[in-house]
């Protein structure tokens, strides 16, 4: 009687789990699914909101914004024909001007044509307070504007400027959040489907980390109307991709562990629990590891990385949970049918088949040593392509798809080559603006200078260079008057580039070693080695030099790609690192629980690639095609982010994790466990290295 009550009573709490866990769902997400929708209204992707506040540009924008007018809306109108301007090109040209001047409150009012030497063009400067610093009320004035400056009987004209560029770059911005969605879902399904060969299991991972990305919008929100987090494109886009790959990667795991527990255990929930007992651990060591290396983005000064740090953490996190609460949770009231049409059948035996990844293991095990320095020559010569990344991306190839912003300034650049055409603003004291102003003039590699607006005790005056923006010469020249206007900052958009990447030399020198020594710290306590984590971060290091030099090889000569995002080292070895780390700790974490099991160094090392090599191999294609879907994406910055990443994984899962760390490992015998009980010699009769910790359940983590 006791017996029948207390199955009753256990019965009745396997069915209340999953349905508990799916109201508090449902309560979390009628709590923060409003907050998710208003991720883009907080969203900027300003050049003065990636930097820091300290920056020399920054503080210049500061003051403009707060001069009388506020920030000023600065554009250029284009006018050009090939065969050479005629009068009545002029007479059209004046009269937009003269239109555009009507509908809107100019500053100086109606701006004089200046033309180009060769009669072929025809510029305009344009300048207005309307919008101040709204910018919806920019990018409205922006394509009045385009509206009103039309092509005209083959005249062609172009709005460029830094309001134009700006409006430019928000519209592939906000572009991002569809596509980057709909892209990658399409993906993942595809690849949910390959591995799994089910019409429907295929389904539930891909719901759960579609609604962990909701959430995981919400609690950005959140963080940024509580902490001032920066939201940029950038890092929204990367938390949508943590989100779907981290957590399909999750799901691979939990499902293939519970596939083996269903063909032992009767009842799915029992399965479930002890899937989770299984594979539970490394998933949370995976995560946390994950997190901390993202979270070492917080030491950052450019404020978009810093903001990633917290946005990468938050898409990780909630992946985490989602897949390790709802997807349990579903899976268990869906039972076993969910895997049709390969049921796995209570009692049942899994077909042992030798595979691809024991194939792989045996040759590493055969000659460890040649394998291994095989590998480590060939990263280091792919390495080396990091010599031919181009320079520093110009604003005007910093799209894949030039807007008219961008063909407005190459058509200036061809007309004008004798003179800059985006002004250097300056911002000094009122009491010393004439003073200011005379050393300005007499700085090498300055055109001209004008005093602007004047209040609040600053003045602005706006200098144009002799060089072409972003040149040399006019980096030059910025950097100069720098040194020479004490107490006065020098602002703008070359002055902007300049800075951003300073800071990014400066982040790169603090984040690396905080990611280094965080990672590694993680890897001492999971695997009580000092050895194996060293083996592993080195090996995610050496994935990371060779991911970039790939990067070196295909930008420009294959992608036609002119420059190098100055955030591309940093942010690819921040997640390379951290994620590459994720699947060392599945190898390792399994061969640990081998050699606690008894078995022999190269035996365990073996036995691990077998049983995880599978699932490893199907997450890590998953994550490298998620991250693959940037490259879709129309800024070179995440083009670039994107090919590196997925380079790297691949690399890591396929030659990395297969053979360097599991030849390094056979060579290394016990080493690797070192000083642990594992490293070891066994006494004959004794036991297990390690008679304190009881050997656990071999996790069998196969194909999925």
């Amino acid at each position: 009687m006791t017996v029948g009550k207390t199955t009753t009573k256990g019965g009745g709490r396997r069915r209340a789990v999953p349905w508990v866990l799916l109201g508090l769902w449902v309560a979390a997400l009628a709590l923060v699914g409003p907050f998710a929708a208003k991720i883009g209204d907080v969203q900027h992707d300003r050049a003065t909101d990636y930097l820091p506040s300290s920056a020399d540009s920054t503080r210049a924008a500061r003051l403009q914004d707060a001069l009388p007018g506020g920030e000023s809306t600065e554009m250029v109108i284009v006018y050009h024909r090939d065969g050479g301007l005629s009068a009545d090109d002029r007479r059209m040209a004046a009269g937009q001007v003269a239109e555009i001047a009507q509908a809107h409150e100019l500053v100086g009012g109606t701006p004089k044509g200046i033309a180009s030497d060769d009669g072929t063009t025809l510029m305009y400067p344009v300048v207005s307070n309307e919008p101040g610093h709204d910018e919806k009320l920019r990018d409205a004035l922006v394509e009045d504007v385009r509206g009103i400056a039309r092509d005209q009987d083959g005249l062609s004209v172009e709005v460029g400027g830094t309001a134009a560029l700006g409006t430019d770059a928000g519209k592939v911005y906000d572009s991002l959040g569809g596509p980057l969605l709909y892209t990658t879902v399409a993906v993942v399904a595809l690849l949910l489907i390959l591995i799994y060969r089910s019409p429907v299991l295929w389904l539930v991972p891909l719901v759960v980390a579609g609604i962990a990305d909701y959430m995981s919008m919400g609690v950005a929100y959140g963080l940024h109307q509580a902490f001032g987090t920066t939201v940029t494109g950038q890092s929204s886009g990367v938390m949508t991709i943590l989100v779907f790959g981290a957590g399909t990667d999750y799901a691979l795991l939990l499902v293939s562990r519970y596939r083996e527990e269903l063909r032992r255990i009767e009842r799915p929930y029992d399965a479930m629990a002890a899937a989770l007992r299984g594979c539970g651990p490394a998933v949370l060591a995976s995560s946390g590891t994950v997190a901390a290396g993202l979270l070492c983005l917080l030491a950052a000064d450019l404020n978009s990385s810093r903001g990633m740090g917290p946005l990468g953490t938050v898409g990780v996190l909630c992946a985490l949970i989602a897949m390790l609460t709802l997807l349990p949770a579903v899976l268990v009231l869906l039972g076993r049918r969910v895997f049709w049409p390969l049921v796995p059948a209570y009692g049942s035996e899994h077909k042992a088949r030798r595979g691809l990844f024991a194939a792989m293991g045996d040759s590493a095990a055969r000659r460890p040593l040649t394998v291994l320095a095989t590998g480590a020559v060939l990263l280091g010569a792919l390495a080396l392509g990091t010599l031919n990344l181009p320079g520093p991306v110009k604003q005007e190839d910093s799209f894949v798809t030039k807007p008219e912003a961008v063909t407005a300034m190459q058509t200036l650049a061809r007309a004008f080559p004798e003179r800059g055409i985006q002004p250097i603003d300056v911002i000094t004291p009122a009491d010393q603006a004439d003073r200011t102003l005379a050393a300005i003039r007499d700085t090498r590699g300055v055109e001209s200078a004008e005093k602007g607006r004047t209040g609040d005790g600053w003045a602005e005056i706006s200098v144009i260079a002799k060089d072409a923006p972003q040149s040399a010469g006019e980096t030059a020249t910025i950097k100069s008057l720098r040194s020479e206007l004490k107490g006065s900052y020098v602002g703008g958009d070359s002055a902007q580039q300049i800075d951003l990447e300073d800071t990014n030399s400066r982040d790169t020198k603090i984040v690396v070693p905080l990611v280094l020594v965080s990672v590694l710290l993680i890897l001492f306590v999971l695997l009580r080695s000092l050895v194996a984590p060293l083996v592993l971060v080195a090996a995610v290091v050496a994935v990371w030099g060779a991911a970039l030099g790939i990067g070196g090889l295909v930008f420009g000569p294959v992608l036609d790609i002119k420059g190098t995002d100055p955030g591309l080292g940093l942010l690819s070895f921040v997640f390379l690192v951290a994620l590459g780390v994720d699947y060392g700790i599945f190898l390792m974490h399994r061969m640990r629980e081998e050699s606690l099991s008894g078995a022999e160094p190269a035996t365990a090392a073996l036995t691990a690639l077998r049983s995880t090599g599978a699932v490893i191999a199907s997450a890590g294609l998953v994550l490298a095609a998620t991250f693959a879907v940037l490259m879709n994406m129309g800024l070179v910055q995440l083009v670039e982010l994107g090919f590196v990443i997925a380079v790297g994984v691949l690399l890591d899962t396929f030659l990395v994790r297969t053979y360097l760390v599991t030849s390094a490992s056979v060579l290394l015998r016990r080493k690797v466990w070192w000083p642990g009980g594992l490293s070891r010699e066994p006494v004959p009769g004794a036991g297990p290295s390690e008679p304190t910790e009881p050997p656990r359940q071999p996790e069998q983590v196969g194909a999925p």
